[in-house]
């Protein structure tokens, strides 16, 4: 996806570049487009009206397949936001085994965090390449003495002094040799830090994992780290000093504060599957947990604190995106003050004939596309006609009206079941022009198609 000044994000622009990958569901893109210009505003307001401005949370609506993440997730690619993915009924309510819905916002700032971490590693890989070149060179051809020895005569002094010439002629060539890739095959032994030394071990149940990370990383930092001794290539090493050196030069205190001011400020979580804790009745069983699940989610919603390793950290202003298919529950049937903080609701559209013909050919990542790369690795030249195209789309509104509907997801599986022996075949192939036409699609899906039982099975 382009990469987009922030100021350049205006609406319009927003829909266009979520246009190049997800068809349809211009309703969703323009509520999002909106949500995220909102966000570009409010840092333009002056503190005291800044903090005021909530962010204006969305509810999804409509079945599985028909772009609701994929929205979500370009839209957090196009602003550079940290982002992440998380469905509702993985959580359950405290007290209870499973996850704790707070589990979501620590997970955001580790991505967060590794995102920064990232960019700062950029920055400075030149330099740390120099300096782990330069380690290399001292490990291939050690350095002489730096002091000469108290009471070594003037003849001595002249050798040492040849001696340091020479060997920075030698270092030299060494050098050259080194980026020619003409030592790329000799090995040297490392000193590298042991990953698979655990200082401690914590007996977790099911959402104890953060309790646990924590704890083995608190008192792994008390502890020296243990290191071995590893014999690797010298491109290899080349590599694992270059990280060294990168990991020396990062400040990550600095890194810390720039990833939780990025997730306080753009932040994005995506809520999935949030109709599977909507109370259908107010009754006993599983409901109570629904309900314990949404009172959960509703203060990190509304804005709290949240304890990270990394510090606390602020969801006031993190945008929320829920969705759900909304088939047996409908978004009245949340909690009342859950309803309140997500003020914006689209209903996305169910996926006809003509879009999934637009999803097979015009997007950037267009399926049809990502096959003929596929196999012209191979070198088959892979070809759909037009109606090849249309008689895949009809194949898929079918499958997707006799079984459960699975929007775009059911190309995949059509086109995986459609090209299975040519994949097979590809390397051995002597014909490499394959033609996926109208006819090529029936008789190789025909059978499937009619026997509707064996249809719900592999399409």
């Amino acid at each position: 996806m382009s990469g987009l000044d922030k100021a350049d994000l205006i609406p319009r622009k927003i829909v266009e570049e979520l246009d190049k990958y997800i068809i349809g569901q211009k309703e969703a893109k323009r509520a999002v487009a909106i949500a995220l210009r909102s966000r570009w505003r409010r840092q333009r307001l002056p503190p005291d009206l800044k903090d005021e401005v909530m962010p204006k949370n969305i509810i999804m609506i409509g079945p599985t397949g028909v772009g609701k993440t994929e929205i979500s997730r370009r839209l957090a690619k196009l602003s550079h936001a940290p982002f992440i993915k998380v469905e509702a009924s993985k959580f359950t309510e405290v007290g209870y085994v499973g996850r704790d819905v707070e589990s979501m916002v620590r997970d955001l700032v580790e991505l967060s965090v590794n995102m920064i971490k990232s960019q700062h590693s950029e920055m400075v890989r030149e330099k740390a390449a120099r300096l782990a070149e330069d380690r290399l060179l001292d490990l291939l051809f050690p350095p002489p003495p730096l002091q000469k020895p108290t009471g070594v005569s003037s003849e001595s002094k002249e050798t040492l002094t040849a001696y340091s010439d020479s060997y920075e002629q030698t270092r030299k060539k060494l050098q050259k040799q080194l980026r020619d890739g003409k030592l790329d095959e000799r090995f040297v032994e490392l000193d590298v830090k042991d990953k698979t030394f655990s200082p401690v071990g914590v007996i977790s149940n099911v959402g104890m994992e953060d309790l646990e990370i924590n704890l083995r990383e608190m008192l792994g930092n008390m502890m020296p780290g243990r290191k071995k001794k590893r014999r690797v290539k010298v491109q290899e090493a080349l590599s694992i000093l270059a990280q060294e050196e990168s990991a020396r030069l990062i400040d990550m205190d600095e890194v810390t504060q720039e990833a939780i001011h990025q997730v306080e400020d753009s932040g994005i979580i995506f809520i999935d599957e949030i109709d599977k804790v909507a109370s259908r009745d107010k009754g006993g069983g599983p409901d109570v947990s629904r309900e314990g699940v949404q009172r959960d989610l509703l203060p990190i919603v509304e804005g709290s604190t949240v304890n990270t390793k990394y510090g606390m950290v602020k969801t006031d202003h993190v945008l929320f995106i829920a969705a759900g298919a909304f088939h047996t529950a409908k978004p009245s049937d949340l909690i009342p003050e859950l309803q309140g903080r997500f003020p914006i609701r689209v209903e996305l559209s169910s996926l006809t004939k003509a879009d999934f013909v637009r999803i097979l050919t015009e997007p950037q990542n267009a399926l049809s596309l990502q096959y003929r790369a596929l196999l012209e690795t191979e070198g088959v030249d892979l070809q759909f006609t037009k109606d090849g195209i249309e008689e895949i789309a009809e194949m898929a509104v079918s499958a997707n009206e006799r079984a459960e509907n699975i929007g775009a997801r059911r190309l995949f599986t059509i086109l995986e079941r459609l090209l299975d022996q040519v994949s097979f075949d590809a390397p051995e192939l002597t014909e490499k022009k394959v033609i996926v036409n109208r006819k090529y699609v029936s008789e190789r899906l025909r059978d499937i198609i009619k026997d509707q039982d064996l249809s719900r099975y592999i399409l």
